[in-house]
């Protein structure tokens, strides 16, 4: 009924306060240790920030990681999506894992040629995606648009593909390229690993045992006679 659509479409009760918290900051209990960075958010909580540190106070709660790139907050895409849908905000790879934003980051320059930008700080974006980050996607349900929501029931788990070490997002066209590379390398792999069982002048085998193997020997190259010289005979003296 209305109640159960109203209650899909609102937010969970631990994002807002996720995204509020502030991150990487000392914390107040264990400041003399070593790293004590406040970056861990508990979701049943919904407290504030804490270090690795007092992790002993959130057993067997729901507990994100927050990281960090150019200066703003990220958690990793494996992790968030476990609680909410975070499908139409754009995702990254940074350091081999898939990331995604937090909270908005205005872009004061649009570049030329870009056709798409978040809907939110008009951030650019690929055609694909509508928000640049989990609080402008929170800021489109609050605009009214009924179409968006955080909820998980109905939705199937969607399975990432780690990429290349950067800051931009994964493509069909990348993804595809990806595969073809790993194609061409697997059989680059599987020729370099013929020609060492067959290099030097007996067979080879790394393993030791040739049991499995199915070889023949060499032929021998067809000599030609005819082309080879021909040493003389020992000269023998006339009788007298």
């Amino acid at each position: 009924g209305p109640v159960m659509r109203a209650e899909e479409e609102s937010p969970p009760p631990w994002l807002i306060p996720l995204l509020r918290a502030n991150y990487f900051v000392p914390c107040s209990i264990h400041a003399d240790s070593n790293k004590s960075e406040c970056n861990m958010f508990c979701l049943d909580c919904t407290s504030s920030s804490f270090c690795s540190y007092c992790l002993t106070n959130h057993k067997n709660h729901r507990v994100l990681q927050i990281r960090r790139s150019s200066y703003h907050n990220v958690v990793r895409v494996n992790e968030i999506q476990k609680y909410i849908d975070i499908s139409c905000v754009q995702t990254y790879i940074i350091n081999s894992a898939r990331i995604v934003f937090l909270n908005e980051r205005p872009q004061p320059r649009i570049g030329k040629g870009v056709t798409n930008t978040c809907e939110i700080c008009c951030r650019s974006l690929l055609d694909s995606f509508r928000f640049c980050s989990l609080g402008c996607k929170l800021g489109g349900m609050k605009s009214g648009n009924q179409s968006l929501t955080f909820s998980l029931k109905g939705k199937h788990g969607r399975e990432y593909q780690a990429g290349e070490d950067s800051d931009e997002a994964t493509t069909p066209t990348k993804i595809r390229k990806t595969c073809a590379f790993n194609r061409l390398m697997s059989g680059l792999s599987i020729s370099t690993a013929k020609s060492d069982y067959f290099s030097g002048d007996q067979w080879s085998s790394s393993s030791g045992d040739e049991s499995g193997f199915n070889l023949s020997p060499v032929t021998p190259p067809i000599y030609n006679h005819r082309n080879s010289s021909r040493r003389k005979g020992v000269p023998h003296r006339a009788p007298f």
